[in-house]
């Protein structure tokens, strides 16, 4: 079994849901700000820097050990909406000393909330919770590791319980507009093959997608808002019926085919970089990074959430944070041109089928892949309304939260189901 966590930042790293949500009375704030007046921080806190100073030192080699706290260099890096970025380097003043890193990537994971794919029982003690944290933990870090060593992703320097160093790879992110561009959606789709053609060391059985849902909607169930503008979103999202809805999406996907592979599970352009130095190639460009959903799952929701991510810009600085265009989810020709390619890299034998066979399977995709956009609507959509909760990163959950659910019965009216 892979056990997963929501990843928000907090001063308590092992603190889970269940310990946030109580049973006490909570007098409704009225909201004293303006949402839209919400600006992000531009520079990390005094305490983080010198945390991360210490792990630097710690973890890494060479000029790491000796650098002064004074002259260490930290900044954030914006657009994780699950843990903080900061990257950390070497002033130019200070020599290195062997082949050690000038750069590295820390990710704070911050206040981890448990979420077990186990079926059962949701109100786990709070024992069991730091015991499945620790056992996820560890999982993730081993991951992270082979896909590293197999050179699928970046390097790895140091593991803590509150984050892990990583190699910064020189690069940027890429931007919404971008995943549209054939080129890149071509590549993307062959790196998404090889992601799921590869062999882990992780339970095989697709528990992660609906085990995942069943845990945060009876989390979502027991949460409590105290400002007025969250509890009247909260109150509209909690009259979708969310249970029946699930049930009713287990339903349809259960009569859905789709292949059981190793997936990424959050395909969107902040996880896929574009390499310095190779922006003019034709392929070996991107590299695919955050691997902390990855499972083994249906190879349609991850498929799925990719082409949902084409509708979601999180490249804002205000208020709440992301641009949402509908009209930017991938046409039918778009899709076509990405299983093409995807199938291409994935089975051997595609190149060899006659065009007739080549275009059923593309159209088998293409059914399968849209149903399953909608439990990556779903799935988001309860990750949000927690992360609404526990998260102390800067962007409107509640709003992104009510987005994903317009997509969803969007999405659902589409499709007739």
């Amino acid at each position: 079994m892979k056990t997963k966590f929501i990843n928000g930042v907090s001063s308590s790293p092992s603190m889970s849901l269940g310990l946030l949500v109580t049973e006490n009375e909570l007098q409704v704030q009225p909201d004293t700000e303006s949402e839209c007046d919400i600006i992000r921080p531009e520079e990390p806190d005094e305490q983080t820097k010198h945390k991360a100073y210490l792990w630097c030192k710690e973890f890494l080699l060479g000029a790491w050990k000796t650098v002064d706290e004074e002259d260490f260099q930290i900044t954030i890096i914006r657009g994780g909406l699950s843990n903080k970025l900061f990257l950390c380097s070497l002033p130019e003043k200070v020599q290195s000393v062997g082949d050690e890193p000038r750069s590295i990537l820390l990710r704070l994971y911050g206040a981890i909330l448990q979420m077990s794919c186990n079926k059962g029982e949701s109100r786990q003690s709070d024992k069991e919770n730091l015991f499945q944290g620790a056992e996820a933990m560890v999982l993730e870090s081993v991951m992270f590791a082979i896909l590293a060593e197999r050179e699928l992703g970046p390097k790895l320097y140091g593991i803590f319980p509150q984050g892990r160093l990583e190699q910064f790879v020189p690069s940027r992110k890429l931007a919404t507009d971008e995943l549209s561009i054939p080129s890149i959606s071509a590549e993307i789709a062959e790196k998404i093959a090889k992601f799921h053609g590869m062999k882990m060391p992780f339970n095989k059985e697709p528990k992660w997608l609906f085990g995942t849902m069943e845990k945060y909607l009876n989390q979502v169930l027991r949460l409590t808002f105290i400002r007025e503008s969250q509890i009247r979103k909260f109150a509209l999202l909690l009259s979708y019926n969310l249970p029946q809805e699930l049930e009713n999406l287990k339903c349809l996907l259960d009569s859905t085919h789709s292949p059981v592979v190793f997936c990424h599970n959050d395909c969107q352009e902040g996880n896929i970089l574009l390499l310095s130095g190779r922006e003019n190639y034709d392929r070996q460009r991107l590299m695919l990074i955050d691997f902390e959903y990855s499972s083994y799952n249906y190879r349609g929701f991850d498929i799925g959430n990719h082409f949902c991510e084409w509708m979601y810009d999180y490249n804002c600085d205000k208020s709440p944070f992301f641009k949402v265009n509908p009209n930017n989810y991938p046409t039918k020709a778009q899709q076509m041109h990405f299983f093409g390619n995807y199938l291409a890299e994935y089975d051997n034998g595609f190149d060899n089928l006659s065009e007739e066979d080549q275009l059923r399977l593309k159209e088998e995709m293409l059914v399968e892949v849209n149903r399953f956009a909608l439990a990556s609507h779903f799935f988001w959509g309860l990750w949000s309304i927690i992360q609404a909760r526990i998260s102390t990163i800067e962007f409107g959950y509640m709003d992104y939260a009510l987005a994903r659910f317009d997509a969803y019965f969007d999405l659902k009216k589409k499709l007739g189901v």
